[in-house]
């Protein structure tokens, strides 16, 4: 299936990371702050992973299309890695020892999985994952009541992100299926894993820097308690999604048949027209419902 998008690799773009950000930049609220920070923390290494786990096939892929656009998904991926690297320059800042943090994923990526792990299951990880980061492009975008409040610099940061895993999100997922030939209870297997891994993770980081920034255990019991809600609830960050999600798990699935954004096209355009990503950022969010 065509990608209706082309994936364009978008570099040197300033997001004034190095500019005054509140410390608590997310409305004010550590929680979901610190969420959204834990998820920095993690896409570096994992970034670097799912480039990994794709070239492991490149060689494989005789479809001219398909190798543009494995090459402009690896460029994309590197992009959101180095960003990524600049605002956690700004976490270490903060008492977040974000080389430890990286130090365990890269153990857990690079000298477990990638090295005791079949390389089609790591595939179908990295597809799995790709899934689920376009899931939360919707989830961070598709209404204005998310991102409310929050700093533009960051506002636009995860909304060029967010854009551009939508414009790639095929891309592992054809490799997987075209050339790796993985089967459908790998496949799914693989994104129970992700979403369990992933949301584990996240957790994990989250409560570590609850406990950096000074909280009590009563506070952060508090911070939890309206956080999980913020995430669980119905409607909710993840909850609001749980359809799209759910999609993967048909056996005809392919990621370009749902999840189209509607608002792509004027941050895309935006961004075109000024090469300002801050006001692309901000033209998505004025867009949401």
């Amino acid at each position: 299936m065509n990608s209706p998008h082309t994936i364009t690799p978008r570099e040197k773009l300033d997001f004034k990371l190095d500019g005054d950000i509140p410390k608590y930049w997310f409305a004010g609220h550590p929680f979901k702050t610190r969420f959204f920070d834990a998820m920095s923390t993690i896409f570096p290494e994992g970034e670097r992973f799912f480039i990994s786990c794709v070239r492991d096939f490149r060689d494989q892929v005789s479809d001219p299309i398909l190798q543009q656009e494995i090459k402009d998904f690896i460029r994309q991926e590197g992009q959101h890695g180095a960003i990524h690297n600049q605002f956690n320059d700004r976490l270490k800042t903060q008492g977040i020892d974000v080389n430890h943090l990286e130090g365990i994923e890269k153990y857990l990526l690079f000298d477990i999985m990638r090295k005791y792990i079949p390389k089609k299951h790591t595939l179908a990880v990295t597809a799995a994952s790709e899934h689920m980061t376009a899931i939360m492009a919707h989830s961070f975008f598709s209404r204005k009541d998310v991102m409310q409040d929050t700093d533009p610099s960051m506002r636009a940061m995860y909304a060029w992100h967010a854009m551009e895993e939508i414009e790639h999100k095929a891309v592992a997922f054809d490799v997987m299926q075209k050339v790796a030939k993985v089967w459908y209870p790998r496949r799914i297997l693989a994104m129970m894993e992700v979403t369990l891994g992933f949301t584990l993770h996240a957790l994990l980081v989250t409560r570590y820097m609850l406990k950096v920034d000074g909280f009590s255990r009563w506070e952060r019991a508090k911070l939890w308690a309206q956080g999980l809600w913020w995430l669980y609830k119905p409607g909710g960050l993840f909850m609001g999604q749980i359809g799209h999600y759910l999609q993967y798990y048909k056996p005809g699935f392919h990621p370009w048949q749902t999840g189209q954004m509607k608002s792509y096209q004027l941050w895309l355009d935006t961004l075109n027209q000024t090469g300002d990503p801050i006001l692309a950022g901000e033209a998505l969010y004025a867009a949401a419902a």
